[in-house]
């Protein structure tokens, strides 16, 4: 398919998205990606943050919504609120800190200014305005914004499904990650951000892949002590899986014994925390060290969120469609909030180690994602494959497919939630 068939016009799905194949012009053409824009990123929910990055009166966060640059902000009255960083007068971002804490939001260019909810409160030199000018019009624009278990999610479609619908099956998988609190909420750490020239949907694919990691992550694990490379082993074990959960949403489950961290309490602690426990036994009891230590190490499972984030053993990665082969990661780290600094501190160092940006995990990666949008500028009538496991899969509980955790069962979900949402 060339890159030229859809210059205009609605997105034939059926020529892109085939069950167990997509073609090539689904990372390469920028009319598809347009077309992304406005149906997938303008109206399904995004993750936009984290209830911990804007805790209080005031707290403030810049993130994104696609390529749309917003703000979450939490208002004197502490209700959180999601808006467009464009001044209503003559479009200038209205805040460019980060994060932070402020009263108000105000237009460097002509002197706008905004409350925290989104309200235009102020205008300098009003008399050069008609008396039929109403400030109550010219707002910031506002997204529809919901929470779910600390996760922040926004959308511009006001008559989106609600989100713990369009969430569906996930939330029980979310209400099981968050359990890495270790008895404690979780908050975010901090985070790192880089760009890779790939299209958005290549990484989509990645996080419940299975079939790459003993392949693309051959030098993590040979950093492995013997112990940390056993629980790693998950290709080598037939007990792991990948579902389907519906909504484009699906779980990647490679260490079975570690998906609910309240199971097995008296498990023994593995000797690479033997430290860090003896360091937390002077200011708590041993039930509420191993607890502690077995959620330092993070979940078993990696959990996919369409459109967006992932879920990933220990921490979010976020991802923004910056163009149709360049997109933004952010991988935040998570930690304990209130809890004992030692176990942040590791939880920290193992962040470091794998998707740190001095990691063995993130550079790797981004390798082979860009080595895959490289690809695909060949051979542009060939379709990408994605269907490994396809044919033997069960059917789950939910209905929905169960492959075996090198099974491209994840993907599959992805693409056809994405076609759904073309076709609306």
């Amino acid at each position: 398919m060339s890159l030229d068939e859809f210059p205009s016009g609605p997105v034939d799905t059926d020529q892109l998205m085939k069950g167990d194949r997509v073609a090539t012009a689904m990372y390469e053409d920028p009319a598809i990606f347009d077309a992304e824009m406005d149906k997938i990123f303008g109206k399904c929910w995004n993750w936009v943050g984290h209830e911990s990055e804007v805790p209080g009166k005031g707290n403030f966060k810049l993130s994104w919504v696609g390529q749309q640059p917003i703000i979450i902000s939490r208002d004197r009255k502490g209700e959180l609120h999601v808006l467009v960083n464009r001044c209503r007068h003559r479009a200038a971002s209205v805040c460019e800190i980060k994060k932070g804490k402020t009263s108000s939001f105000q237009c460097p260019y002509h002197g706008w200014g905004y409350a925290l909810n989104g309200d235009l409160r102020a205008i300098p030199y009003t008399e050069g305005y008609s008396a039929d000018f109403d400030k109550a019009n010219y707002g910031l624009k506002k997204l529809r914004v919901e929470t779910f278990e600390g996760m922040i999610f926004a959308t511009f479609d006001w008559d989106a499904e609600p989100l713990e619908d369009f969430l569906g099956n996930a939330k029980p998988w979310i209400r099981l990650f968050m359990k890495q609190g270790g008895g404690f909420p979780i908050k975010a750490l901090g985070e790192h951000q880089f760009k890779v020239p790939m299209n958005w949907k290549v990484q989509l694919e990645n996080t419940t892949d299975a079939y790459h990691f003993p392949i693309v992550h051959k030098s993590f694990l040979q950093s492995l002590d013997g112990e940390a490379l056993d629980t790693f082993s998950f290709m080598e074990d037939d007990d792991g899986y990948v579902e389907d959960l519906g909504n484009g949403h699906s779980v990647m489950v490679m260490m079975p014994e570690l998906i609910d961290l309240d199971d097995d309490p008296d498990a023994p602690i593995p000797e690479r925390f033997a430290e860090l426990a003896e360091t937390l036994r002077k200011d708590y009891d041993e039930a509420q060290v191993k607890r502690i230590v077995r959620a330092v190490g993070g979940c078993g499972f990696n959990l996919n969120l369409f459109p967006n984030a992932a879920c990933s053993l220990s921490f979010f990665r976020i991802l923004r469609p910056v163009s149709v082969n360049e997109t933004e990661i952010r991988h935040i780290a998570l930690g304990m909030e209130g809890g004992p600094e030692a176990a942040n501190q590791m939880r920290m160092r193992l962040h470091e180690h794998f998707q740190g940006p001095m990691g063995f995990g993130s550079p790797d990666d981004a390798e082979v994602w860009e080595r895959v949008q490289r690809g695909s500028a060949g051979a542009g009538e060939l379709d990408v494959m994605v269907n490994r496991g396809l044919g033997l899969e069960k059917e789950g509980e939910n209905g929905l497919p169960i492959g075996d955790v090198s099974a491209e069962t994840g993907m599959r979900s992805a693409y056809k939630m994405w076609k759904k949402v073309m076709d609306q």
